[in-house]
């Protein structure tokens, strides 16, 4: 395994300027988690007006990709960007939208440009980024543009919520609940397991990766008394992946999967939609899970929680998901 100073550093994203994503990424900076080097693209007066704020002592030092390595040594290094945005916990702006879709875009390109390993992002708000104007439900969906858009890499990228206690995908993400039955396909579970198959095998080392798959309905449908979609959609495609070589099992009531017992059996759930995935994830493991998008052709990690614009400027976020997040960055991407 190569040394870490022979590897790239790790670039972060700041997220929402009004939530706590700046002091998640200085407080990253004061404790320095595992010694490797890291960096992030902000506005540099956010930063340091955040850091008085919270009362998070840490240098900032401005510099450009190739100075990141010496900067580190002394502080964190900040990338200025060409978007600015100002220091309000708690008030959200559209205005401040440019900045965050900048540092996402950057951060992103810097690992194209081989000068950075990794991307770690930290919490937006979508509802902000959709009122300028941003088209994708979400980051993922933005990323998997961006690998599009750099590598020419057409991606299906995959959200994983990924702790040492449960890793589970949901199929399909960021829609409404009534809209989920009609965007369910068979060809949409199969693709999933097979990315999720895929990236546990060459990114997390699990050489024969074991699937539980979640039933839409209660109780997996009851063999098509409580729904026919489990029979209809998921069935086949648990087949398809048997098909493929994938140990697969399925359709299973989600009910009976997060058990201690259960989750011995297998190493990703993959469920039908975003809360059946996540809301067993963030019971068991809140402060440890960490979001990490699959099917791309970079490394992405994120915390697995929101802007929390209560909390913002008090300097009482909690950061271990995000260290977590950074952490997961650095293992996936060596």
């Amino acid at each position: 395994m190569p040394d870490d100073r022979d590897l790239p550093p790790i670039a972060l994203s700041m997220g929402e300027p009004a939530g706590i994503g700046p002091e998640l990424v200085l407080m990253a900076a004061s404790r320095r988690p595992g010694g490797h080097p890291f960096y992030t693209y902000a506005d540099p007066s956010l930063l340091a007006s955040r850091a008085r704020r919270a009362g998070i002592d840490v240098a900032l030092i401005e510099t450009d990709e190739a100075g990141v390595p010496a900067a580190f040594a002394r502080g964190l290094p900040v990338v200025p960007l060409v978007n600015c945005a100002a220091d309000k916990p708690g008030e959200p702006e559209v205005v401040a939208a440019a900045a965050v879709i900048e540092s996402i875009e950057r951060a992103v390109l810097a690992v194209k440009r081989g000068q950075a390993r990794a991307v770690v992002t930290a919490p937006i708000m979508k509802d902000v980024l959709y009122r300028a104007g941003f088209k994708h439900p979400g980051h993922t969906e933005f990323l998997g543009e961006l690998a599009s858009r750099w590598w020419g890499h057409r991606s299906e990228p995959v959200m994983m919520i990924w702790s040492p206690i449960v890793a589970v995908v949901p199929v399909t993400i960021h829609i409404p609940l009534a809209d989920v039955p009609g965007a369910l396909t068979q060809e949409l579970v199969y693709k999933t397991g097979i990315t999720v198959a895929s990236d546990l095998r060459t990114r997390f080392g699990v050489a024969a990766p074991r699937l539980a798959v979640a039933g839409l309905n209660p109780h997996a449908g009851e063999n098509g008394a409580l729904g026919h979609e489990d029979e209809r959609i998921v069935r086949p495609a648990i087949e398809m992946l048997r098909q493929a070589g994938i140990e697969a099992r399925g359709p299973l009531p989600a009910d009976t999967m997060f058990h201690d017992r259960a989750r011995q059996t297998y190493d990703a759930a993959l469920c039908m939609y975003h809360d059946q995935a996540l809301a067993p994830a963030k019971a068991l493991a809140f402060d440890e899970a960490v979001n990490v998008t699959l099917g791309l052709p970079f490394v992405r990690t994120s915390p697995d929680h929101g802007t929390a614009f209560d909390l913002a400027g008090t300097g009482r976020a909690n950061p271990s998901s995000f260290l977590a997040s950074l952490a997961l960055a650095h293992r996936l991407s060596q």
